[in-house]
């Protein structure tokens, strides 16, 4: 692979000789999860792959745990250039590309494989040329999964057993919208206080992907889950503009092919363990159903209705019809 042979004014890098041969450019990643998630599985996968091609060129420095800020501050940083890479949760995308929020709508995604052929699609590389308007450069999709429903008072099989109850939600109008017409009181709270409410019985339930209510051990104060895949969250793979400016074409085929190959693992990682993380819920006591959700599309046409006066009919149309 060529060297850069431009001046490090140009390239904004500082390349120092060692015995004959230029530093290796270190790539920032940050990301606001544990060591243990899938998030970090990713970015290692990332690492491993981009260290291998680039022959040590391009070498990648992880920093979970939110050390480099949170999943907003890290949008922010990737604007300016301060950090050169993030895996970030597509929650927080909407407080800047507002369009991205099409993507929550309810029981929009059928299928995991529905979910990846919009996303690796037209649709999801209309949302990446948006984004290098703001300064992101979009490489992949990975996911965070399809969340599902937990409460502590009973099954919920059809879209009348929500009726009443308290669920905490996302502070997302989408999710308060949704939920609400599903006949749930929903209670819009930061997760950390959701914990608090779930120990203390202020509230009835909450939704998450499997993974999390797993993590989290939600089977101690909600006995009854409902596989209800009512939401699909992805996570986007970024690269800072300024960073990707300064790669040479070469580096910057890599660094894409390496993202859409991680994000592929986080996929698999959370496809294979899915059934292992249902089988744990069950076997620690929770009440499992798997509700007809033709019932629970039905119940939330009103929240379509409202939204396609923001994201547009045909393209959320487009997302539904794809096969």
């Amino acid at each position: 692979m060529r060297k850069f042979l431009c001046t490090a004014a140009v390239f904004g890098f500082l390349f120092t000789a060692v015995g004959g041969a230029w530093a290796a450019i270190d790539l920032k990643l940050g990301h606001a999860i544990n060591e243990q998630d899938v998030f970090h599985e990713a970015a290692l996968k990332f690492e491993e792959l981009v260290e291998a091609r680039t022959k040590g060129e391009l070498t990648v420095t992880i920093y979970p745990n939110a050390k480099l800020g949170d999943e907003r501050n890290l949008l922010e940083s990737l604007k300016m250039g301060t950090v050169d890479m993030g895996i970030i949760t597509g929650g927080p995308v909407i407080n800047f590309l507002p369009s991205f929020g099409v993507l929550d709508l309810p029981f929009l995604f059928s299928t995991p494989e529905h979910a990846y052929k919009v996303l690796d699609g037209p649709v999801g590389e209309g949302f990446f040329k948006e984004m290098e308007k703001l300064g992101w450069k979009g490489l992949a999709y990975g996911e965070r999964g399809f969340r599902n429903l937990t409460n502590r008072v009973r099954p919920v099989e059809k879209p009348e057993d929500i009726q009443g109850l308290k669920i905490r939600v996302m502070q997302n109008p989408i999710y308060i919208d949704s939920f609400t017409a599903l006949g749930a009181n929903a209670v819009p709270m930061a997760w950390t206080e959701a914990l608090t409410a779930l120990q203390q019985g202020t509230i009835d339930g909450q939704e998450n992907p499997l993974n999390v209510i797993v993590a989290y051990n939600i089977n101690e104060s909600n006995k009854y889950l409902s596989v209800t895949r009512h939401a699909y969250a992805p996570n986007v793979i970024l690269m800072s503009m300024r960073t990707w400016n300064k790669l040479s074409p070469e580096q910057r085929k890599i660094v894409s092919e390496s993202a859409v190959e991680a994000a592929k693992h986080n996929r698999k990682i959370d496809n294979d363990m899915e059934a292992e993380w249902l089988q744990s819920l069950k076997d620690k006591g929770m009440q499992v159903s798997e509700p007809d959700l033709s019932l629970f599309r039905d119940a939330v046409k009103s929240v379509y209705e409202k939204y396609e006066k923001e994201y547009g009919k045909e393209l959320i149309q487009s997302i539904l019809d794809t096969k």
